[in-house]
């Protein structure tokens, strides 16, 4: 369960900033975590989800005291995410930190592409590109022209190790579209290094979010920290990347996976 708590308004480092992060829908996902952490620092959230519970999440973040609205959006479709962004831009008139946090895999989604590479559908690989890339893309695309004019703001990514450090069988359609954000992500920090605005990527290995399945809590007893991480420990280090203190940091992927993509003995 992700607790909201309250610190006193003098020393938040975000008061004053406004935040958008995607796929937040989950009580108990990464994208829940980030919006109350970064809301807790005193930023402004806007968050977004593909279903109305995002509601819910709204409700639990201004009961604590967080301003914040919510979205239900498909960021799939342009004509949407750009609703989306006049939206937030019209009612806070800035946008300050981005977090690309809409993506899943297959199971979650509701559709089977787990599977071998001559199994799969051009249907199936578009949908996986478009959910765990186009979306940032859009959103990106929409948000960056009022962050450009503010000279100012902290784009972060949510990858996968899947994909960028590591690999599964039948995932190539989930694995390509995570390692893509990531040449997003360092092409994109280019293009604005001199603006102010800095870009960067995490990478959650085994992480216990709500959607987490038998076999990959029992993945995460397997890395060698002995456990699953938790989604706010990945919303610890997006929300510092998110802060002006992280100035000099671009174009860079963070791995959270209690170090399990550097080891070689997989049998101890």
């Amino acid at each position: 369960m992700i607790v909201i708590n309250r610190e006193d308004t003098a020393t938040k480092p975000l008061a004053g900033q406004v935040a958008v992060v995607t796929g937040a829908g989950s009580a108990t996902g990464i994208g829940f975590a980030t919006a109350c952490r970064l809301g807790n620092m005193g930023a402004a959230v806007a968050v977004t989800s593909t279903t109305d519970r995002i509601f819910d999440r709204v409700a639990e973040l201004v009961a604590a005291g967080i301003s914040a609205i919510g979205f239900v959006a498909d960021l799939t479709d342009p004509d949407q995410v750009s609703s989306f962004a006049q939206e937030v831009i019209g009612r806070h008139g800035r946008i300050d930190i981005i977090i690309n946090n809409a993506g899943m895999v297959s199971h979650v989604a509701g559709w089977d592409a787990l599977k071998p590479l001559e199994e799969l559908t051009l249907t199936e690989w578009n949908e996986a590109l478009g959910r765990n890339l186009t979306t940032a893309f859009l959103v990106t695309k929409s948000l960056l022209p009022v962050m450009k004019a503010n000279s100012y703001g902290r784009i972060i990514n949510i990858s996968s190790t899947t994909g960028t450090v590591g690999a599964m069988p039948n995932q190539s359609t989930y694995g390509s579209a995570k390692a893509a954000l990531i040449g997003f992500t360092k092409s994109i920090a280019l293009e604005v290094a001199k603006t102010g605005i800095t870009v960067n990527a995490v990478a959650p290995g085994w992480i216990a979010t709500g959607s987490a399945t038998a076999a990959e809590l029992e993945a995460g007893r397997a890395t060698p920290i002995g456990r699953s991480g938790t989604p706010e420990e990945v919303a610890a280090l997006i929300a510092f990347l998110a802060t002006p203190e992280a100035s000099y940091i671009t174009a860079q992927l963070f791995v959270v996976d209690g170090g399990n993509s550097v080891t070689d003995d997989k049998a101890h």
